[in-house]
């Protein structure tokens, strides 16, 4: 019987006390009272839980990713593996969930429900109901992820509803995602059996959707990041709210995972007990997970930290074993496994060349720490008779290409907010379809970047005169099987250059990637062409 002693929290009974966890063949069966809390002692918590992510935007494999969180205190996470689905289709869900068995810390699955999320979008796979179906029946899952195609349940599109009541069929549970909707239109959604929205971005939206009947999953990751607009839901709703990343790069994670939600809510002066009902506990009764809650006679998941401001995670143990302790972490984890999608030949200037027609152009309006967008209309200065940039103006070049075909360029757009004085940043993570997408302040340097990331076979590039740097993605051009230590590394160099080349973005390339996102509002560019979200529909470039 392994013995832990320190300050237990007792999420359950709203108190802490100096205490015994006694663990015997992976279950807590007795947990004794010595006395009261000793601050100098440390303290044992529920272990974390992400209650919504996306892997692949750690850039790296299931493996890596589980055997990096796992030193923050995660002891699992609810993961969606829509963008490999996008790319691959089921041998995409299927690669990821069997890289994901022996995992450090458990990851559960939901499955994609909309791939591709639009169908005015070029994607390299389709999951219908059937492959929905077949998925639920041969893989342990624990919901239909984000039903993000929310017009088509409010307009009762057949095939939507279809993959809804198969969920119901299995008894699983439905994630939502619908930024900014509200009203009828929001208790249609809720009514069709949708259970969460992690795209709430204001604290009425999100206010409005918990008292309709829907959990919030408050968000902090690397391009979105919702804590300090929703963070008040911890206390007004303590019951209602989880935590999540949703979409994290290597260098975010490299500062730690829901660690950060605990220190940040903490140090606000949230209520300890509510705080790990939003970090655990909610998320464990919501999805129904096996994990122990720190109560007698449950399964042994918990973590040990020095104290709780500092947070310093000591030891985390899942299922009874300890998975981490203190600094010792393993990164020699290797797989010879890759599924990919990648058959568009380069490129050349002409491709992405945009005719004058004298007349005002709608640019995308990006913004920094959210995957919503705005529109600004203006004029553009020309040479020989083709737009350019403005580059005092900040408006910038953009260019979506299909990737799973050689076709034409459908559309070459502008954009806002980027800040490039120079130079370009391309990438094939590119939500939702992960064609590729660049942006940049010349011709030149977005085609250099764009046919780098082609012959890499993925990856993300920045290119400025003679000067190109890449970080290859060969797993579906959006991971590679190395640690996110090393990722990170990586990722850091390339990021740190395009900010020197007058970014000004948290995230360049993260932002990047969700300019293609053609079901988050409100101007988005697609492989087909610039599309009014709000509208649902194409618009021309030309005002």
């Amino acid at each position: 019987m392994e013995k832990y002693v320190g300050n237990i929290v007792d999420v359950s009974n709203s108190r802490i006390f100096y205490g015994e966890i006694l663990v015997l063949d992976s279950k807590i069966k007795k947990i004794l009272i010595i006395g009261k809390e000793d601050v100098t002692k440390p303290y044992f918590l529920p272990g974390f839980i992400d209650a919504h992510v996306h892997i692949e935007s750690s850039m790296v494999s299931p493996k890596y990713f589980a055997d990096h969180v796992k030193k923050f205190g995660t002891v699992g996470v609810v993961t969606d593996p829509h963008e490999i689905s996008n790319v691959c289709g089921v041998e995409g869900f299927d690669f990821m969930y069997r890289e994901a068995q022996g995992s450090a810390i458990e990851i559960f699955f939901g499955v994609p429900s909309c791939v591709p999320a639009t169908s005015f979008e070029t994607a390299g796979a389709v999951l219908n109901s059937g492959d929905v179906n077949a998925i639920f029946e041969k893989y342990y899952t624990v919901a239909l992820s984000e039903m993000m195609n929310f017009p088509g349940v409010i307009f009762d599109d057949d095939e939507v509803l279809r993959k809804i009541q198969i969920a119901k069929n299995f008894n699983k549970l439905i994630d939502g995602h619908a930024p900014g909707l509200s009203g009828d239109e929001l208790k249609k959604y809720i009514k069709a059996g949708i259970s969460t929205d992690h795209e709430a971005f204001s604290y009425d939206e999100a206010k409005e959707k918990i008292l309709a009947g829907m959990k919030i999953q408050i968000r902090e990751g690397s391009a979105a990041r919702n804590f300090e607009a929703l963070h008040p839901l911890i206390e007004e709703f303590p019951d209602q709210v989880m935590f999540c990343t949703d979409d994290a790069h290597p260098d975010t994670l490299m500062q730690g995972h829901i660690d950060i939600f605990v220190k940040k809510a903490l140090k606000k002066g949230y209520n300890i007990f509510d705080v790990l009902k939003a970090a655990s506990v909610n998320a464990i009764k919501h999805y129904q997970l096996p994990f122990g809650d720190l109560t007698e006679n449950s399964r042994a998941d918990f973590i040990k930290v020095n104290n709780l401001t500092e947070l310093k995670v000591q030891q985390t143990i899942v299922n009874g074993n300890d998975i981490y302790a203190d600094t010792v972490v393993t990164e020699d984890i290797t797989s010879n496994n890759t599924v990919n999608n990648f058959r568009v030949q380069p490129i050349s200037d002409y491709h992405v060349q945009v005719e004058d027609k004298g007349k005002k152009v709608n640019i995308i309006d990006a913004y920094d720490g959210e995957l919503i967008t705005g529109k600004i209309v203006e004029y553009l200065p020309n040479n020989n008779g083709k737009l350019l940039p403005n580059l005092e103006k900040d408006y910038l070049k953009i260019v979506v290409i299909n990737r799973y075909q050689s076709e034409p360029v459908a559309q070459v757009g502008f954009v806002h907010g980027f800040g490039l004085k120079k130079g370009a940043i391309a990438g094939s993570v590119a939500h939702d379809s992960h064609n590729i997408i660049a942006v940049g302040a010349n011709d030149e340097d977005i085609v250099k970047a764009v046919n780098a990331i082609i012959q890499n076979g993925g990856g993300i590039a920045l290119n400025n005169k003679e000067e190109q740097e890449v970080l290859p993605l060969p797993i579906g051009g959006l991971m590679a099987n190395d640690s996110v230590i090393n990722m990170a590394k990586k990722y850091t160099s390339i990021d740190n250059k395009t900010k020197s080349l007058g970014s000004k973005l948290q995230s360049p390339f993260m932002t990047l990637a969700f300019m293609s996102l053609l079901v988050i509002p409100s101007l988005k560019l697609g492989d087909k062409g610039l599309f009014d979200v709000d509208k649902f529909q194409f618009v021309d470039l030309y005002e």
